[in-house]
């Protein structure tokens, strides 16, 4: 009993190897710009992420700062069996004060601007976003 029950363990790990392991390039691009009371911020930490669900961990595509104005850029690959989820999260202390860990704000890349390959093909601009105020599904992250 034990050995066959070892051998289906054995089984759909291969099985899950090779499920994972098929899939292709995908990569995406994604600009903006940050404020924080209306100021631009510079040196915020920002990475683009395929978002997965369910035991696959996000798979990071890159990472970077804000430049002095506030800009940031970022293009990223991975590679995944199905259409990649991005998204930016943004690490930053605008208007925390003293509060520990810094928070976490969220922003989902459009399925449209995802090109197959390693070079994207389309940009998407975030736009200018302000950090000051409160964003639904904001939380905090003390180990960004």
């Amino acid at each position: 009993r034990q050995d066959t029950m070892l051998r289906i363990v054995l089984l759909v790990a291969v099985i899950a190897q090779l499920v994972f392991s098929i899939g292709f390039d995908q990569s995406a691009a994604v600009t903006g710009t940050l404020l924080c009371n209306g100021r631009p911020v510079g040196n915020v930490k920002i990475r683009l992420y395929d978002d997965d669900s369910g035991p696959d961990l996000d798979d990071l595509m890159a990472e970077g700062v804000t430049d002095g104005q506030g800009r940031f850029s970022l293009r990223g690959t991975t590679d995944e069996a199905l259409t990649i989820d991005p998204k930016i999260n943004i690490y930053h202390d605008c208007n925390d004060g003293i509060t520990p860990c810094q928070r976490r704000t969220t922003i989902f890349v459009p399925n449209s601007y995802v090109t197959q390959g390693t070079n994207p093909t389309k940009t998407y601009n975030a736009g200018v976003i302000e950090l000051a105020g409160r964003v639904d599904g904001e939380d905090r992250d003390c180990i960004n």
